[in-house]
């Protein structure tokens, strides 16, 4: 005689265990987290990252407790100079190199880089000079290519009769940009230590371009001081 065929749809699973689903549920938190850390720091080596201003070498364009975002795709894919602060495979990689080109960097542009005395630091300033270009100040005024620069970003602070000849702050070149390298002042050029006392800064320690304020505060001494003095009407301004 046949055997009877069961209904298999009869018959529930068995409940999973209370310590399996806590297992997976802790998975699952940990490989979200594990994803939102990844891109974040892709986002932050190749497209976009935030820096604050701590001097006031680029007023008024910038002032100190600024928060700005930095473009760093705009120019072209670049390697970072460090993974967390290492260099593995240094041999094999391109660090602090641009993979390849985009948009060429204008006269203009305001740009964080790779301070070339120490390239544990950046610095942002405004490109006034590009290779090929000739600078020069003279009484702390800015010639280009040989004529008087219209210069609209520039503060002036000192007054003519406190200019003296021999400092490279009023008195500069005149000096031609070498191809590959740009030429960069702080807008606030009395207050500024730029390419006039260091050189030039190369294509490919340039990070990326300053795009926008997103937060600033009068007061920035501490995390908790900067939300109670918020400079409102400078947020989201874009950095020109």
């Amino acid at each position: 005689m046949a055997e009877p065929v069961r209904n298999l749809k009869q018959q529930p699973a068995p409940p999973a265990p209370a310590a399996q689903r806590q297992k997976s549920a802790l998975r699952e938190y940990s490989e979200a987290f594990i994803v939102a850390l990844a891109l974040a720091l892709i986002l932050r080596t190749f497209l976009i990252q935030a820096y604050k201003i701590p001097s006031a070498s680029m007023y008024p364009t910038l002032l100190v407790g600024d928060h700005i975002i930095v473009n760093k795709m705009l120019y072209g894919l670049r390697m970072p100079d460090s993974i967390f602060g290492l260099t593995p495979f240094a041999d094999e990689l391109p660090y602090g190199k641009y993979l390849f080109e985009l948009e060429p960097i204008h006269r203009g542009d305001v740009v964080v880089f790779v301070f070339p005395e120490d390239q544990t630091k950046d610095f942002i300033k405004r490109v006034v000079g590009v290779p090929g270009d000739t600078i020069e100040v003279k009484g702390g005024i800015l010639y280009l290519n040989g004529k008087l620069d219209s210069d609209p970003h520039a503060h002036l602070e000192l007054l003519p009769g406190q200019r003296t000849q021999n400092s490279e702050r009023d008195y500069f070149g005149p000096f031609r940009v070498p191809t590959g390298e740009y030429f960069m002042m702080g807008d606030n050029r009395d207050r500024s230590y730029d390419s006039r006392f260091w050189g030039t800064a190369t294509r490919d320690a340039i990070e990326g371009r300053a795009m926008f304020i997103y937060w600033s505060c009068a007061d920035d001494s501490s995390p908790l001081s900067c939300f109670y003095d918020v400079r409102w009407s400078r947020l989201f301004h874009p950095v020109r």
